[in-house]
C-alpha cells in the first residue's frame, strides 16, 4: 500500500511539475511577436482623411471604442463619445471572460508610441505586453497595408482627449493563457488591390471591414470549416436573440439573388436619420450592426465587397432565423 502511495504521489507531482512549468513558459514565452517598432507616423491631411474613413465606415474602430445608445436603432454612436472606450464584450454574450473596449482616445494613449500602437493593432499585443482578446479583430487589420494602419494611427492622434477609465479585461481560465498564443506578426501586402479589380479589392475591403468574425459560425472561437459567412452567429438583446444573416451567394438562404443595386441601396439607406434614429422601446427589435457608420462607405468599396461575395465565396445552404423575441 505504501508503494502504491509513492507511486501515486510521484504522479502527482510530475503533473503537477508538468502544469506549472507550461504555466511558466507560455506567460513567458508567449506573446510571440516582435517588438513594437520604432515608427513615427506623419500626420499629413490626406493620411488622417484616410484613416478616418477606415475607422468609422469600414474597419469601425469608432464603432467598438464609443459608448452606443441602443435606445435607437442599430445603437449609433453617441456623440462626444469617439473612441472613449468601455464597450462590455462579456460572459453574457458568451465570451470567454469580460473585455473592455480600450479608450482609443489621447487621454489614455498619449503616452503610446506609433510602433506600440501599431503593434496592438495589427499584432494583437498592447504597451505593457499583454495578449488582446481577438474580437478586436487584429488578425484581419494585420492584412491591411502598412499605409492604411498608419493612416488609422494618425486618425486616432486627432481625437478629442476624453478622460474615462475603463475597467480592466479578464479573460477566465483556460483562455487566459490560450490568448497568450493567438497574437501573430502581421502579414501586410506589399501594396492595396487595384480597386478595378473588383474581386481582389472586395477580398481587401471585406477584410479590413471584419465581415468573417460575425457572419461566419464558429465552434470553441473557431471558424466552421466550409461555412464563410453563412450566418447565424447570435447576439442575444433585451428583445431576443439577434442572429448574423447568410451574406453568401446561395439564392434560397443568403444573397444570391440580390443585385449589385440592391446590396448597396441596403447599406445606403441607413444614411437616412428618420429610418437609424427613431427611438425604440426595451422589447423592441433592434440590430447590433452599425448600419449608420457602414452607410458611410463608399460605392465603390460597397460594389467591390458585393463582387467578392458573389464570385468568391462558395454559397452555403443555411436558412438563418434573424431574430426571436425573447418571450418566444
Amino acid at each position: 500500500m505504501r508503494t502504491l502511495l509513492k507511486i501515486v504521489l510521484g504522479l502527482v507531482a510530475v503533473v503537477l511539475v508538468v502544469v506549472i512549468g507550461g504555466i511558466i513558459y507560455l506567460n513567458t514565452a508567449y506573446p510571440d511577436v516582435a517588438d513594437a517598432p520604432d515608427i513615427t507616423v506623419e500626420q499629413t491631411p490626406e493620411r488622417i482623411a484616410r484613416g478616418e474613413y477606415l475607422a468609422l465606415h469600414v474597419s469601425m474602430c469608432i464603432d467598438c471604442h464609443s459608448e452606443r445608445d441602443y435606445s435607437r436603432f442599430a445603437g449609433p454612436v453617441k456623440a462626444g463619445s469617439y473612441g472613449k472606450g468601455g464597450e462590455l464584450f462579456g460572459e453574457q454574450m458568451g465570451f470567454p471572460g469580460n473585455f473592455y473596449a480600450a479608450n482609443l482616445t489621447p487621454a489614455n494613449l498619449g503616452n503610446w508610441t506609433d510602433g506600440e500602437l501599431y503593434r496592438a493593432i495589427t499584432a494583437g499585443v498592447a504597451k505593457d505586453g499583454r495578449p488582446l482578446f481577438p474580437i478586436m479583430p487584429y488578425h484581419h487589420f494585420g492584412k491591411m497595408t502598412r499605409e492604411d494602419i498608419y493612416a488609422i494611427i494618425a486618425y486616432l492622434r486627432t481625437l478629442e482627449p476624453i478622460e474615462h477609465d475603463v475597467p480592466p479585461s479578464e479573460a477566465g481560465f483556460p483562455m487566459s493563457l490560450i490568448m497568450r498564443t493567438l497574437p501573430e506578426d502581421p502579414d501586410h501586402p506589399a501594396t492595396m488591390p487595384d480597386p478595378s479589380d473588383l474581386i481582389a479589392y472586395g477580398e481587401y475591403m471585406i477584410t479590413a471591414a471584419g465581415c468573417m468574425d460575425c457572419h461566419t459560425p464558429m465552434e470553441k472561437g473557431e471558424y466552421i470549416e466550409g461555412k464563410d459567412y453563412a450566418g447565424g452567429n447570435e447576439f442575444p438583446l433585451p428583445a431576443g436573440t439577434l442572429r448574423a444573416m447568410n451574406i453568401t451567394p446561395d439564392v434560397e438562404t443568403g444573397i444570391g439573388g440580390w443585385s449589385e443595386e440592391l446590396f448597396v441601396q441596403r447599406f445606403r439607406s441607413y444614411a437616412d436619420s428618420v429610418f437609424v434614429d427613431r427611438p425604440l422601446g426595451p422589447a423592441d427589435f433592434n440590430s447590433i450592426m452599425p448600419w449608420r457608420m457602414y452607410a458611410g462607405m463608399t460605392d465603390q468599396d460597397l460594389k467591390a465587397i458585393y463582387a467578392y461575395l458573389q464570385n468568391s465565396v462558395k454559397p452555403v445552404k443555411n436558412a438563418v432565423i434573424r431574430f426571436t423575441p425573447a418571450n418566444n
